[in-house]
């Protein structure tokens, strides 16, 4: 026999064992749960598959569809473990809300295992004593509002390096890569805030921050066989262990070497930045729990991921969109000039009366969530919502884009109107559950804050100082909006534009 074709056989064989004792793992599971209870309904699955087979390369807008015909609360299973997928502001105020202790928790992720050190970091760490701790941590030494405030100058240096070099390209009438720009930009802050100082894209690795931060998010969002079939996925079949664990190596080594430079460095010098605290918070005894080098660097990891992808991504769909929309570019630079003026710049004091530049992040933020599907969350308990079983274990993905495409909410849902905000006391803190691109509850991005300061800040000084045009005469309808799907869903291709300078000096 052919070699080959007998390890072939013997791994569809090992599938088939693997596969029968899971379709006796799940008819007992069924009937455990079917006894006193009502799932949410849901389209129905095929054996083993589930419903893999009802999602595409965009699977928030496949479970949006599916919600239109199934309910706002749709039950789905991947593999044998049980899916709830919200899509309506009224059923996610339930889970994140009402019963947000219950469902506070994070299920175990491959991705995260590989690229996270097993879950150490704060995004994906199980709700408990570390997650807490690590929380209160971040929040106070780098996402409190006065640790903000104390990073106002470098911002203001790194967006005038931008703006310069920006200026620079209009003079010579060359088309600028704003995705790429306002990406390395924001590199730049979030090495300067996280690490204490910036990287050169070589210093970590030959790809460059963006893309490899981009296969972090592409694999932490592929529906992957080691979550739904742990045994199945040891064998890799999609290959996809091979590229967590490349994308592993190459954070591991820059984040050793940043560690390894603070250790002999001693903390020395006026400022402790984040490193060195987490660093002395690590040597110290003052938590319930010990933590060690691996969660210092998931940690590491999480805060310049979340500080550097999220803000970037947020700004290159809100200039998208105002590009395809020139009546709303024309009133966003109407209110620069009344209230700034064309003798100077934007600055941090100017954001909170430019309201209408305040409607269009809220609409972008609408249209364009930067994370359509929350990071999934789990129910540590058997719980009923709306009158439905949740059983415990059971994950819980929050679809945000479906949420802001609710008609029964927005009128014309799929217009980038900014109007539709004013006036209204909607807000996107958490509070309000018609709009959510930050989360609500436990699990709330802590870094909103400086997050809507950066978008707001880096979308009005690019607006202020410049007038854009398309290239190659493309009209504004023509703008490819394509998504490539990710736990950060960035445009398909590069947003191009020319520059023309607008102020006075």
């Amino acid at each position: 026999m052919n070699p080959a074709m007998g390890w072939s056989w013997g791994i569809a064989l090992a599938v088939a064992v693997l596969a029968l004792a899971y379709l006796l793992q799940a008819a007992a599971w069924l009937r455990r749960n079917k006894k006193n209870s009502r799932l949410p309904p849901g389209p129905k699955p095929l054996p083993i598959l589930g419903h893999f087979h009802l999602l595409g390369k965009l699977p928030h807008q496949d479970l949006h569809r599916l919600a239109k015909k199934h309910g706002p609360i749709m039950y789905l299973r991947f593999g044998f473990v049980p899916n709830i997928v919200v899509s309506s502001p009224e059923a996610a105020e339930q889970f994140l809300k009402t019963h947000d202790i219950v469902f506070a928790g994070r299920p175990p992720h491959e991705a995260a295992k590989y690229i996270s050190y097993e879950q150490r970091s704060m995004s994906f760490a199980p709700y408990g004593p570390f997650w807490r701790e690590m929380r209160k941590l971040c929040t106070l030494q780098l996402l409190s509002a006065h640790k903000i405030a104390s990073f106002q100058s470098m911002r203001k240096e790194e967006l005038d390096i931008l703006i310069d070099k920006i200026k620079q390209a209009a003079q010579d009438s060359i088309t600028v890569d704003l995705s790429a720009s306002v990406a390395s930009m924001s590199a730049d802050m979030s090495c300067r805030m996280v690490f204490g100082k910036k990287y050169a894209e070589e210093e970590f690795h030959e790809k460059g921050f963006k893309a490899v931060i981009q296969e972090g998010m592409k694999l932490g969002a592929i529906p992957n066989i080691g979550d739904y079939y742990p045994y199945v996925g040891k064998l890799d079949l999609q290959g996809l262990t091979r590229r967590m664990k490349a994308v592993r190596k190459v954070f591991d080594g820059f984040l050793e070497k940043i560690i390894d430079e603070h250790v002999q460095a001693g903390g020395q010098g006026q400022n402790k930045d984040f490193v060195d605290i987490l660093l002395a918070f690590m040597k110290s005894d003052q938590a319930d729990f010990r933590i060690d080098r691996c969660h210092v660097k998931a940690v590491m990891l999480d805060m310049l991921a979340a500080s550097m992808d999220t803000s970037a991504t947020a700004i290159d769909w809100t200039l998208s969109e105002l590009l395809r929309h020139p009546r709303v570019m024309n009133k966003v630079q109407d209110e620069l000039q009344q209230v700034v003026g064309m003798e100077r710049m934007v600055e941090e004091t100017d954001l909170d009366k430019l309201e209408y530049l305040e409607m269009v992040v809220k609409e972008a933020f609408r249209l364009h969530p930067v994370a359509p599907l929350l990071l999934p969350h789990e129910a540590t308990q058997d719980c009923i919502v709306n009158g439905y079983h949740i059983p415990r274990k059971a994950r819980l993905t929050i679809n945000i884009w479906a949420i802001g495409r609710d008609p029964n909410v927005w009128t014309d849902p799929e217009k980038f109107i900014p109007e539709r905000f004013e006036g209204s006391t909607i807000d996107l803190r958490g509070r309000d559950f018609q709009l959510l691109p930050f989360g609500a509850g436990r699990r709330r991005c802590p870094g909103l804050q400086l997050g809507l300061l950066m978008v707001k800040l880096v979308v009005g000084q690019l607006v202020h100082c410049f007038k854009w045009e398309l290239p190659d005469d493309m009209l504004p309808t023509d703008l490819d909006m394509s998504e490539d799907f990710g736990l950060v869903t960035t445009r398909t291709k590069h947003l191009l534009a020319i520059p023309a300078y607008r102020l006075s000096k």
